[in-house]
């Protein structure tokens, strides 16, 4: 709609509000209704928002050791907009509008806003004439739940939506189709199309590919998509998880990223190269490389939380060592080189619980480091077991060790900029420190009675 429409349908709605959001660190929107009087005064000289909303954590715990904001600077206010671009509307809200914004405006682009970092990275690509596309696929675990029985379970057996291990099932697809259904017709009304939704490996596990665009707008639909398969799920008296991994004996959920980069002029797929062999241009080849080569020291920003490394270990369709590979799904980075198209890399590291302005941003990051720095892949696509290859190495074992890494890492800092980085650590730190004085159920079972 433009933007003249978008006025009016907002002030006609019989509602008299508008949802708007923003998205916190850990990818998580926070937000709020306000009137359409307050819209109309918002969308013209901008707004205040608490700047909270990047000084504490997905459970509302203000960050100790953080420089951004504290209880050292009084939580003010941070400059916010919203863009307008983003205008949805909601249909299981009676087609509310709804509008995604940025926090913390810098002119310099110094921020620790996730869409705004993401916003910077696509800047410099699209400066040379280059447009990034990106889609993610997300699997997610759904259970017959409320968030009020989940609390009086105490968050233990739980029941799934579907009992066994039923991926790609026909018959699990029709037992909760009203559910399903529901997914695919109102995120499509909702301007988060997906073009592919099936059962998934595990009890109640569900997939859904959203439909590829460019990336910013990539990056909202994925952060909407999981919010709003939250909102439909409650709906039907269910509750859905994109935990990376929510038991130790099935496989975890991944939040896998489609990318290519394409010609601004011509419109074409520079991934792709119909004269060599497989179908890999060089410059999708320095892309490639320079993931694998920044993999390590921006893990964080795809495996963000403790859980991200439970998903990360062998054997349960997630990668855990340093390789690419031609449509090998036991890698870290699998290529699609199948057409003109099509052409393009999957990023398997990412889990379903990453940030995907944070995720998509280090992915076109690391890819333009490679292709900035001319980087050539001299290490050959893995064959087989991507398990057993550690000729380029592992990935980092957990998040404190991620985290330790990245804080250490000049290239991180070039290119997220020194800011970004220096919180987002911060971040990850208060993560692993709040695990250390936790009493795990292991723990208590392991040493309760015997020690």
């Amino acid at each position: 709609m433009a933007p003249l429409e978008i006025m009016e349908y907002i002030k006609g709605h019989p509602s008299g509000k508008v949802k708007i959001a923003f998205t916190d660190i850990d990818g998580i929107l926070r937000g709020k209704y306000i009137s359409v009087e307050k819209f109309f005064t918002v969308a013209e000289n901008g707004m205040g928002f608490c700047n909270v909303l990047f000084g504490w954590d997905a459970g509302d715990a203000a960050y100790d050791k953080v420089d951004y904001t504290g209880w050292h600077t009084g939580y003010p206010d941070a400059p916010a907009t919203l863009d307008l671009s983003t205008f949805r509307k909601i249909p299981w809200e009676g087609d509310l509008p709804f509008l995604l914004g940025d926090i913390g405006i810098d002119p310099e682009g110094n921020c620790v806003c996730p869409r705004q970092l993401l916003k910077k990275v696509i800047d410099e690509v699209e400066s040379e004439g280059i447009e990034p596309l990106f889609s993610q696929e997300f699997e997610w675990y759904n259970f017959i739940e409320t968030p009020q029985t989940f609390h009086d379970k105490q968050f233990r057996q739980l029941t799934p939506l579907s009992p066994g291990m039923f991926g790609y099932s026909i018959l699990r697809s029709t037992l909760k189709n009203d559910y399903m259904a529901d997914i695919f017709d109102m995120l499509r009304r909702f301007n988060v199309p997906i073009e592919g939704l099936h059962t998934e490996t595990g009890p109640g596990v569900y997939e859904a590919a959203i439909t590829y665009s460019t990336t910013l707008e990539a990056a909202d639909r994925a952060v909407l998509f999981k919010s709003a398969v939250k909102e439909i799920a409650y709906k039907h008296g269910y509750m859905a998880s994109f935990m990376a991994k929510v038991n130790e004996n099935l496989p975890g959920c991944g939040g896998h990223l489609h990318q290519s980069l394409r010609d601004t002029k011509s419109s074409e797929n520079i991934f792709y190269d119909a004269e060599q062999k497989t179908g890999i241009s060089e410059l999708m080849k320095s892309y490639i490389a320079g993931q694998l080569f920044c993999l390590p020291l921006v893990l964080p920003m795809f495996a963000p939380t403790l859980n991200s490394y439970k998903r990360l270990v062998e054997g349960t369709w997630a990668p855990t060592t340093l390789t690419w590979g031609v449509d090998n799904r036991t890698v870290a980075l699998r290529a699609l080189p199948a057409g003109s198209k099509s052409c393009r890399l999957e990023t398997r590291v990412v889990g379903a619980d990453a940030n995907p302005y944070l995720a998509m941003a280090a992915a076109l990051a690391a890819g333009w480091y490679g292709i900035k720095n001319k980087l050539t892949l001299d290490q050959p696509a893995t064959i087989g077991n991507g398990y057993r290859d550690f000729s380029n190495g592992v990935l980092p074992r957990d998040l404190n060790e991620a985290t330790v890494i990245m804080k250490k890492s000049t290239v991180a800092k070039e290119l997220f900029g020194e800011a970004f980085v220096n919180h987002f650590v911060q971040t990850r730190e208060w993560e692993w420190r709040q695990h250390l004085k936790a009493v795990t159920d292991w723990e208590m079972k392991r040493y309760f009675e015997i020690i």
